[in-house]
């Protein structure tokens, strides 16, 4: 089996061909059109980015290279990343060879390290992720390929190598975030041994004496890894790459629009509700407690957190991927039982009540609560994960862009008066 670097060789060539023969027949056909509410909202619904690496489908849910991500949870993050490149999952060797590339390349340099000691105890997990990220710029391959004058066509090679680069030490700079900030104690080397999900959980120090925690990373990172390419990190990295900024660059730029209240920290609003719910009641409600509250808070001109989707309109599979995982580990956990009878509860609710589009849980209606039961309470270090799987999603989306040679992105903007005049 081929190196990713070989695969890829081949793979973006033809690629490339198709894309050029499209453009040639079809340039000129219209695939989208743009309302004056869309123009104004933030351009959703508009058809306008390419992204082959994953597709939402309303009454499917997240679909990787085609297949559903219910079809993968069983898989290594190493393995998906893989899958997100080439469409294909790699077989027993190239994931071995793939993992071996990482190892060797996970270790930080020590003035990123000297940054992180540095860095005042109090300032935001995120801050620091993105920051460390940008201070490696100093090492970008692609930067220093840049200067030195290389073909557009070789562009995705030095990409490639920074992004292997920046996933292998993701793992270490956010568990060492982790530790730091939350007063954890000195950071913890990785083990050879552990593949890449598996070595976070063992950095991070909890305490996880049936591996459980690191089952619950390696699905956390598949299930979070990528999701189609206008979502806020996804659209950003691509928007800074598309300028040919190296992928450090990109990627902290992608993780500064994750950090936001309406993009990665939605895990934490959702968590919080389901813990005042438990304080509430003391415990977990009956179902009839549980629906007089969601009635109340409903008529009170509030939402239900975690219930709803933009595009989906049935359950979330990566929420079934993750409520399964918890009636596996933690059926007796109080946190785990109110998110389990909520998803029980609330759809039948918000379709009786009938303004929401998409009734159901979408992933961050489960995702902080498991993270909780294993002992990880510090809700702001939740988006990290989030940043640390999506970093595969967005650099996988990165070293196809080069590959394929896109140009800059730069939509044409026009003013509120111009739209007046058109309308009228």
């Amino acid at each position: 089996m081929a190196s990713l670097q070989e695969k890829l060789s081949e793979l973006l060539p033809a690629k490339g061909e198709e894309i050029k023969q499209l453009i040639q027949e079809y340039g000129n056909r219209v695939i989208s059109e743009v309302t004056v509410k869309q123009a104004f909202g933030g351009a959703r619904g508009v058809k306008m980015l390419i992204c082959d690496t994953s597709l939402v489908e309303p009454n499917q849910g997240l679909l990787i290279r085609g297949t559903p991500v219910l079809d993968l949870v069983d898989k290594l993050p190493e393995e998906i990343f893989y899958l997100l490149l080439t469409g294909e999952l790699p077989n027993a060797d190239a994931l071995k060879t793939l993992q071996k590339d990482l190892k060797n390349r996970e270790k930080v340099p020590q003035y990123v390290w000297d940054v992180l000691d540095a860095t005042a105890s109090d300032i935001h997990p995120m801050t620091m992720f993105s920051a460390l990220i940008l201070i490696m710029q100093r090492d970008s391959v692609f930067a220093q390929k840049y200067r030195e004058g290389i073909p557009k066509t070789a562009y995705w090679e030095p990409v490639l190598e920074d992004a292997l680069t920046l996933i292998a030490r993701l793992p270490a700079l956010a568990a060492a975030i982790y530790r730091k900030r939350f007063d954890k104690g000195p950071r913890i080397d990785s083990k050879p041994e552990l593949d890449w999900g598996a070595n976070l959980a063992h950095m991070l120090g909890i305490a996880d004496p049936r591996g459980e925690f690191a089952d619950l990373m390696r699905l956390y990172m598949v299930l979070h890894s990528d999701h189609e390419g206008g979502n806020v990190s996804a659209h950003t990295c691509h928007c800074v790459a598309s300028a040919l900024s190296d992928p450090y660059y990109a990627v902290s730029a992608g993780l500064n629009g994750l950090a936001g209240p309406l993009h990665g920290l939605a895990n934490q609003e959702c968590l919080r509700f389901v813990l005042a719910l438990k304080d509430k009641f003391g415990g977990v409600p009956t179902k009839e407690q549980l629906s007089d509250f969601a009635w109340e808070t409903l008529k009170s001109g509030q939402v239900i957190p975690g219930y709803g989707h933009a595009v989906l309109r049935v359950t979330d599979p990566r929420f079934t991927a993750l409520r399964n995982f918890g009636l596996k580990v933690c059926p007796d956990d109080d946190v785990f039982k109110i998110v389990d009878l909520l998803f029980n509860t609330i759809p039948e609710i918000l379709k009786e009540h009938g303004k929401a589009a998409d009734p159901y849980p979408n992933v961050d209606a489960g995702s902080g609560a498991l993270l909780h039961h294993f002992g990880m309470k510090e809700f702001d270090f939740y988006t990290v994960l989030f940043g640390v799987s999506r970093s595969l999603g967005m650099l996988s989306q990165l070293i196809l862009s080069r590959g394929l040679g896109e140009a800059i992105e730069r939509p044409k903007s026009v003013s509120t008066s111009w739209v007046k005049e058109q309308v009228s």
